[in-house]
């Protein structure tokens, strides 16, 4: 087994240690905003050809996708696990009352919110090494957003799962109802099944069109991740879509893989946007709605919706996993 070349360069605990603490400096979704920037920019770049620009130029798409998107600066593994345990640990030292506020930016009046974020940012960093080390058939780098949470809340003394209300992990009545001590769920306007489950069909096929349509199984995530802009703003009703749009091109590209029709292909990414979707609900009501810090449901439903390309295409139904050609990029 050769380990990944990150958790043998130096240079990646550096960087990864200053994304960490930047993306705590300017807030977790703030940081991940960038990320949907960085890949917007690095997928256009490909498609204009500046990979092929010569030697020495410096506007590429592995550079901005590869190193700005997923590496060290704005990897969402990296910068944004680092800014929601950044919020955890202010909240507990009484910094903040939210320790699930991952729109709050820390500054550079704490130091060691700072730090924290920079010790996180190196966290996710060897973590997803270790995973495309032994070859864990997913987006590790969204694997790795969802265990760096589980991690904070062990590290700063919180529960995992948070105290349970109503009739269950999954009962949604303590807070519609809006009673005391309820759970505080991710999205108010976007929990209820059959609405997730719509805009997880629409998205789904968005991603997979967008796919179809550049070539690119990376831009509807970018847009998706680009459009949290208007969510940081305080926009009433902004849907979360980035776990929706990259599962929509995930089952594209392997349906694509298969030699499937371009109709059955969006048909694919829609099933794969409803199933990104739901697992990002299920995530929500499990381990982000009891608890006190911020578990992220995208991540986990991008991460799952891996292992089931992986499945299918393993059993044969799709033709490619997404993540297998993606290697270079740090997924």
């Amino acid at each position: 087994m050769v380990l990944n070349p990150t958790l043998v360069d130096p240079t990646w605990y550096i960087a990864a240690f200053a994304g960490g603490a930047f993306g705590a400096a300017i807030g977790a979704l703030p940081a991940f905003i960038f990320t949907g920037f960085m890949v917007i920019a690095g997928e256009a770049a490909g498609a204009i050809g500046l990979d092929g620009a010569g030697e020495g130029a410096s506007l590429t798409a592995s550079g901005f996708t590869g190193y700005l998107g997923f590496g060290p600066v704005f990897g969402p593994h990296i910068s944004f696990a680092a800014g929601a345990a950044a919020a955890a640990y202010a909240a507990k030292q009484g910094y903040i009352d939210d320790g699930k506020n991952i729109l709050w930016a820390a500054g550079t009046q704490k130091t060691d919110v700072l730090l924290v974020g920079g010790i996180f940012g190196i966290l996710g960093m060897v973590g997803t090494g270790l995973g495309r080390t032994v070859g864990i058939p997913t987006d590790n780098i969204a694997l790795m957003v969802f265990v760096s949470a589980l991690i904070h809340r062990v590290a700063f003394g919180y529960s995992i799962i948070g105290e349970v209300t109503g009739d269950g992990l999954f009962d949604v009545g303590p807070w519609e109802r809006d009673e005391d001590e309820a759970p505080g769920i991710w999205l108010p306007w976007q929990y209820k099944w059959s609405g997730v489950t719509f805009i997880g069909i629409i998205g789904g096929i968005l991603g997979a069109a967008a796919y179809q349509g550049t070539g690119s199984p990376l831009i509807g995530f970018g847009i998706s991740a680009a459009s949290l802009v208007f969510l940081q703003a305080g926009v009433d009703n902004i849907p979360v879509t980035h776990h929706i749009t990259l599962p929509g091109a995930v089952g594209a590209l392997g349906a694509s893989a298969a030699g499937y029709s371009p109709a059955v292909v969006l048909i694919v990414g829609a099933l794969f946007g409803a199933f990104g979707a739901l697992m990002g609900e299920i995530c929500n009501r499990v381990f982000y709605m009891h608890g006190k810090t911020h578990v992220d449901p995208p991540a986990f439903g991008i991460f799952m919706s891996g292992l089931l390309s992986a499945v299918l295409t393993a059993a044969g139904v799709l033709g490619d996993t997404f993540w297998g050609g993606l290697g270079g990029l740090g997924l």
